[in-house]
């Protein structure tokens, strides 16, 4: 099957870390940009941050900037999104994405070509 495969979230206490990470499944994820998505209850999606195939350029949220870090290992055919000092406000349920061009992640009309399943990440207060 095609598509990426995303790692266990889970429960965290406010300050604290957790590091997703996102497997390419049926395909070879060096050409293509990652990015991270999240939506909380009864919001819509939130562009969390993105980074180019060969790690050249990362971009991010101001909502995460400082605090998340999104990273990849071609050779492992995973990208990564490492979270510190969670907030309440990050809970959600997180999903990466891929795309061969990093504007289709970065740009809210476009749909990036394979998604994850999907995680729930929930940090309390």
């Amino acid at each position: 099957q095609v598509g990426l495969v995303q790692s266990d979230g889970g429960l965290v206490q406010t300050g604290e870390s957790l590091s997703l990470s996102c497997a390419a499944s049926g395909f070879s994820i060096d050409s293509y940009a990652v990015g991270w998505f999240r939506q909380a209850p009864g919001k819509g999606r939130e562009f969390v941050g993105v980074i180019s195939w060969n790690s050249g350029t990362t971009y991010y949220a101001d909502s995460v900037k400082g605090r998340f870090t999104i990273s990849r290992d071609n050779a492992k055919n995973t990208a990564y999104l490492q979270m510190s000092s969670l907030e309440p406000e990050d809970t959600a349920v997180y999903y990466c994405a891929a795309d061969p061009k990093i504007a289709t992640i970065v740009v809210r009309s476009t749909t990036p070509r394979y998604w994850g399943q999907g995680t729930q990440v929930t940090v309390s207060s």
